[in-house]
C-alpha cells in the first residue's frame, strides 16, 4: 500500500476542505458531504495532490457536477473539483492547418463549442448541447443532435493515480452509447484532450451553437435544478417517450418531481433529498418496465452512502 506522503503537502497549491457539502457543487443542490474535497489550481498541482493519496483511498473527479448524485449519507474518500482549475483551452501551434484544438478537463462542452465556432472550425458545435464539463464528456461519450464527443477526438491525456500523465489514442479505449473504458482497465481520469476539427465557415459555426443552445433552453427544465438526462435512450426510442407514455409527468416523491418540460429530467423543485430523486428515479423505472417491458438505464452516475 502508498501511504500518504506528508512532504508532498508542502508542494500543494490548491484548497483541501474537509466535510464539504456536495449540495453546493452538484447541479440537483442536493446530497451529503465528503469526506474530502480538493479544489487543485491546474494539471500539476492535481498531480501533486494524487500523490499524497494511498492506494485504498476512494477518488472521485467531479467537474460541474452535472451528471452526478450524491446520496444523503455523503461520500467516503475525496472528491477533487475540476472545472475552475484544470480548465486551459487554446489552439494548438499550426491549428490553422490541422484544425486541433487543446482542452482540458475541466472546461465547460459549450465554452468548447463556442471556442470552436468563432475560430472557424466545425464539428464542435454539438457540445453546446451538453451541460457538463469536457472531462465528463469524455467519460461518458456524451453526445447530442446526432453526434458524439469520441467522432472528434485525436488523442487524450489521462491521469493516474500516482498522478503520471499519460497520451493516449481513441483505439487505447472501448467507446459505445455513453459508455468508456480503457481496455487496460487501469484506474485512470482524464485530464485533457486534443480536438481535431475540420476548418469551416465561423459565422455558420456560431449561428449553429447559438441555434442548439436555444433549442436546449426551449425543450429543457433550465430553471430548475436537474442533472440532465436521467436515463439513457434505449434501442429505437426515447426514454422521455416511455416516461411520458406511463403518464409521469409531474410525478413526485417529496419536491423530486419529472419535468412536465421534458419527461427524462428531474428536477429539486424546493428541498429535494438525494433519497427522494433516487426514490422517484426508481418509481419511473418500475412504471416503465412494468407498461413497456423496457428496462432503462440511468444515465446519470449515483455515488455515496444512503
Amino acid at each position: 500500500m502508498r501511504m500518504i506522503q506528508q512532504d508532498n503537502f508542502k508542494e500543494l497549491r490548491g484548497s483541501l476542505r474537509l466535510n464539504e457539502p456536495m449540495a453546493d457543487h452538484v447541479s440537483w443542490r442536493a446530497g451529503g458531504k465528503a469526506d474530502r474535497v480538493y479544489i487543485p489550481v491546474d494539471l500539476d498541482d492535481l498531480a501533486v495532490f494524487l500523490e499524497t493519496c494511498s492506494d485504498d483511498e476512494a477518488i472521485h473527479m467531479v467537474g460541474l457536477g452535472s451528471n452526478l448524485l450524491v446520496r444523503d449519507g455523503g461520500v467516503r474518500g475525496t472528491i477533487i473539483l475540476l472545472h475552475g482549475a484544470v480548465q486551459q483551452l487554446r489552439l494548438e501551434p499550426g491549428a490553422q492547418e490541422h484544425g486541433m484544438i487543446y482542452a482540458e478537463a475541466g472546461v465547460a462542452s459549450p465554452k468548447v463549442a463556442r471556442f470552436s465556432a468563432v475560430n472557424g472550425f466545425q464539428g464542435a458545435e454539438f457540445l453546446a448541447g451538453i451541460p457538463g464539463t469536457i472531462g465528463g464528456a469524455l467519460a461518458m461519450n456524451a453526445g447530442c443532435y446526432g453526434s458524439e464527443i469520441w467522432e472528434i477526438v485525436a488523442q487524450v491525456l489521462s491521469i493516474s493515480r500516482d498522478g503520471a500523465l499519460n497520451l493516449r489514442r481513441p483505439a487505447d479505449y472501448e467507446t459505445g452509447y455513453r459508455s468508456v473504458a480503457l481496455r487496460s482497465r487501469a484506474e485512470e481520469w482524464f485530464a485533457a484532450v486534443w480536438l481535431k476539427l475540420a476548418r469551416g465557415n465561423s459565422v455558420a459555426a456560431q449561428e449553429k451553437v447559438r441555434e442548439l443552445l436555444k433549442r436546449r433552453i426551449m425543450s429543457q427544465p433550465l430553471n430548475e435544478p436537474n442533472a440532465g438526462s436521467v436515463f439513457r435512450n434505449p434501442p429505437g426510442v426515447f426514454a422521455a417517450q416511455l416516461i411520458e407514455q406511463c403518464g409521469l409527468k409531474g410525478a413526485r416523491v417529496g419536491d423530486a418531481v419529472v419535468s412536465n418540460k421534458h419527461a427524462n429530467f428531474i428536477v429539486n423543485t424546493g428541498a429535494a433529498t438525494a433519497a427522494d430523486i433516487e426514490a422517484l428515479i426508481e418509481n419511473v423505472r418500475i412504471a416503465v418496465r412494468q407498461k413497456c417491458g423496457i428496462e432503462l438505464e440511468t444515465e446519470v452516475r449515483i455515488i455515496g452512502d444512503a
